[in-house]
């Protein structure tokens, strides 16, 4: 038999009588050993959900870089109409900013910021986790970001028109 350890537990009043109605006082400590094991077994181990959670980001990574390479060998393409821009959207502020940008088709980080009412620092985060997850998922960068002057707006996030679903 393993060694065994003391643990000290602190119950409410109310568990405890429970506990001494149902359980003869010989076999409280077995009882109660088998209970934190049962609920030890149905717990799952920090370091195994770590490590699924790293295999599912290795997963979707994989994922994406096959569906850029289809993308670049034209085996899949992209066609108007086949992508919804919310599905890059994490949360109503995400869908906030795609919408005004489907209805706009460009913006800078302070007309969002001041749409949306919020800080431009945070929306210029946003827009970046829109743009970095487009491209790792799809191979194609759902926005784009163009510091040069384009349809007279200077340092504007631009909506790829060619992959929205209408």
């Amino acid at each position: 038999m393993p060694e065994l350890r003391v643990v000290t537990v602190k119950l409410p009043e109310a568990i405890y009588q429970e506990l001494a109605l149902r359980i003869p006082e010989g076999d409280r400590s077995i009882f109660i050993r088998d209970a934190i094991t049962e609920k030890l077994q149905t717990t799952p181990k920090p370091d195994k959900l770590l490590a699924i959670e790293q295999r599912m980001s290795q997963l979707e990574e994989q994922f994406g870089q096959i569906k850029k390479y289809l993308y670049e060998l034209e085996i899949l393409t992209f066609q108007h109409g086949k992508i919804n821009p919310y599905q890059y959207a994490q949360d109503e502020l995400d869908r906030k900013i795609l919408e005004y940008l489907l209805n706009y088709k460009s913006a800078t980080t302070p007309e969002l910021a001041d749409y949306l009412k919020v800080n431009r620092w945070l929306v210029l985060n946003r827009l970046q986790k829109i743009e970095k997850n487009s491209q790792k998922q799809m191979g194609k960068s759902l926005i784009t970001y163009y510091a040069g002057e384009r349809s007279g707006k200077k340092k504007t996030w631009w909506l790829d028109e060619e992959l929205i679903r209408e």
